[in-house]
């Protein structure tokens, strides 16, 4: 409206409402802390999502919640509420016609005492013998008939919404029979449904019919046998849950209640029901406890509440391969724990997707795992970690801003010529222009008169890092740091050095190349053995496919070896203490690393007698160096390491 004024200002009402409810960046953060102290790379992912951004709203404290909920849905009560009541009205009903019997003095009142008197113990025989019993009074008929119209009220209104509380029931046949033939056509259209024929027609003449007794108002088929499945499920745990003789006994008294056609349809109901939805738990029980006896449909209530809880609690869990948050049912989200629980899951799934959109995670076959963005990152991470220790330490700074020059410096210069990219050398260049000038100033300079510093062209290097993966690794606290070493180096030969060339190497009892994903999700080799023969043998191969780069072999263990190859079948041999024949075998890839001039130097973790001797000897023999670096100071190690050898030269 014209004259209207408006004024902005800062936001003071508390968090930013158009604000994300989530730092994607700092998830991939939290993640990639855990990795790099030696958590699984799933372990983590999946973690993200049960603990949830910031610690709030994940899967485990919804989990909480749905089980908190179950324990005390079994606590709601006793299961055989429906024979204790029948039971209840029976023996009032007995009591009140022997109380009037016994006011009649006629032959007929002595003979009804004695067919009362014959009566068993079972409540369903009791009711089912009374059927055709003339009672002596309308009250005690009526409290009979309670036992029955009770029953067929709760059985039918819990298969069908419509039914519920509907007082017609008890005393209009008409309406059972309405209800048979409902049952009748209902079971018709299953059957249709289950030979997969098109059924869009029949189902909706159905819900023409017999639509009043689904005020839910399914849209089709599938709906409306997944309304009825899971309802008619529960009522088969009922029976599933109690005893043998009260699974009888309520059994009789559903027969009674509901006549031999009705029985017999929804019989048939369920049979097909269960065909089309063998997943919904139709053979599982629960023990229920409690003071208050449950009715039918209280039971059944309780127990499908149960049912819902444990899928939801299945689909919370996240176990199951390929297992994503859109498994969630949202809806059974809200109908038991609540919208706030709803909004959580939201948040959830828009963290998922927000991590997938933004290229942070990829999803394969086992689940999330990180992009290579997000290892870039990662690596990252890992790399100032360990510069800040080189910073901070006695090597001094090692400045990443010229690492990845292409050339050093050898003192000489020349003249410039065009399309040179060396620095000037301005010193000579304003000699050069005072010699052919004269002295004065302004110092004229012309094209002739500059010279720039010649360089010498820095070899490439070629680079194996050999990392042990065996058992020992992860229970002394290395495997954080081992990774955190692998992937630092990773990215700084990525980043400043893209001309060189990394194979990361892991061995257990036998070894394999890693890629830098692979080293984040790498999980510690259970099976006993340390080969780094097979390592070195790899190694070998990454060096000789760059036969002009500086060839040079890093090796991470904590143990002597313990495993080679057999020369004949290729085998991963294993012995403790190591044989004669597995270090034979090792030194022998030593020596031919050696002959083809790579630096091997060795990386010992921890102080194991044996592996002093061994890598003492190796050193000696292939000229390398031992090192002996506490955990936390790998990285720092074998990057200084890494960057002192590339400048060295190749031995001929």
């Amino acid at each position: 409206m014209a004259g209207n004024r408006f004024r902005y200002g800062q936001w003071h009402g508390g968090p930013d409402p158009l604000a994300p409810p989530y730092d994607v960046q700092a998830a991939v953060d939290q993640v990639g802390a855990e990795v790099l102290a030696g958590g699984s790379l799933r372990d983590a992912l999946r973690d993200l999502l049960r603990r949830g951004p910031q610690g709030r709203g994940g899967l485990d404290e919804l989990t909480a919640r749905a089980r908190r909920l179950r324990r005390e849905a079994l606590r709601r009560g006793e299961l055989d509420g429906a024979v204790t009541r029948a039971r209840a009205l029976l023996d009032q009903a007995l009591a009140a016609e022997r109380d009037e019997l016994a006011r009649r003095t006629d032959e007929a009142a002595r003979f009804a005492e004695t067919v009362l008197d014959d009566l068993p113990r079972s409540t369903a025989q009791a009711v089912r013998d009374l059927a055709d019993y003339r009672w002596a009074s309308d009250d005690t008929r009526r409290t009979y008939q309670r036992i029955l119209d009770g029953l067929r009220e709760e059985v039918l209104g819990q298969r069908f919404a419509g039914l519920r509380d509907s007082a017609r029931l008890a005393a209009d046949p008409a309406v059972q029979e309405r209800v048979a033939e409902m049952t009748r056509d209902l079971n018709a259209l299953l059957v249709r449904h289950a030979r997969a024929e098109d059924t869009t027609d029949a189902f909706a003449e159905f819900m023409r019919r017999h639509g009043e007794f689904f005020p839910e108002h399914p849209r089709d088929v599938d709906e409306l046998i997944d309304l009825l499945a899971r309802r008619t499920a529960a009522g088969q745990r009922l029976m599933n849950s109690l005893s043998r003789r009260q699974r009888e006994e309520l059994a009789g008294l559903m027969r009674e209640s509901l006549g031999d056609r009705l029985a017999g349809e929804l019989a048939a109901l369920e049979g097909n029901l269960r065909a089309l939805r063998p997943d919904l738990r139709w053979g599982r029980g629960e023990r229920m406890q409690g003071d208050q006896p449950l009715g039918y449909g209280e039971a059944t209530g309780a127990l499908d509440d149960i049912a819902e809880l444990d899928d939801l609690l299945d689909q919370l869990g996240q176990t199951h391969p390929g297992a994503t948050l859109d498994d969630i049912d949202v809806e059974a989200v809200a109908r038991t724990l609540g919208r706030d629980a709803t909004d959580d899951v939201r948040r959830l799934r828009e963290l998922e997707r927000e991590l997938r959109r933004q290229g942070w995670v990829t999803r394969d076959a086992d689940g999330l795992t990180l992009s290579p963005k997000a290892l870039r990152r990662l690596g990252g991470t890992a790399l100032r970690q360990v510069f800040a220790e080189l910073t901070a330490g006695p090597r001094g700074q090692h400045d990443l801003r010229s690492a990845g020059a292409a050339g050093e410096v050898t003192g000489a210069s020349r003249p410039w010529e065009y399309g040179d990219e060396q620095p000037l050398d301005v010193v000579r260049t304003l000699t050069r222009a005072v010699r052919r000038a004269g002295p004065g100033v302004p110092v004229p300079l012309a094209v002739e008169d500059f010279e720039v510093v010649e360089t010498e062209r820095r070899a490439s290097a070629v680079v194996a890092l050999c990392v042990d993966l065996s058992y020992s690794m992860i229970s002394q606290g290395r495997w954080g740091p081992m990774k955190q070493t692998g992937l630092a180096l990773a990215h700084l030969m990525a980043t400043r050095f893209p001309q060189d060339a990394l194979q990361i190497i892991g061995f257990g009892r036998r070894a394999e190349t890693l890629t830098q994903q692979e080293l984040a999700a790498v999980e510690p080799d259970m099976t006993q053995g340390t080969n780094l023969q097979h390592a070195l043998r790899l190694a070998g191969r990454h060096l000789r496919r760059h036969p002009d780069a500086e060839p040079v072999v890093l090796v991470v263990t904590d143990g002597e070896p313990t495993a080679h190859l057999d020369p004949d079948d290729g085998e991963a041999l294993f012995a403790w203490p190591s044989s004669p024949e597995t270090i034979e075998a090792t030194i022998r890839e030593v020596d031919r690393l050696g002959r083809y001039g790579a630096t091997l130097n060795l990386f010992m973790l921890g102080d194991d007698p044996g592996l002093r001797r061994f890598v003492d000897a190796v050193a000696r023999r292939s000229g390398g160096r031992v090192f002996t670096p506490d955990a936390d100071d790998l990285g720092e190690y074998v990057v200084s390491d890494y960057l002192r050898s590339r400048h060295g030269r190749r031995r001929r």
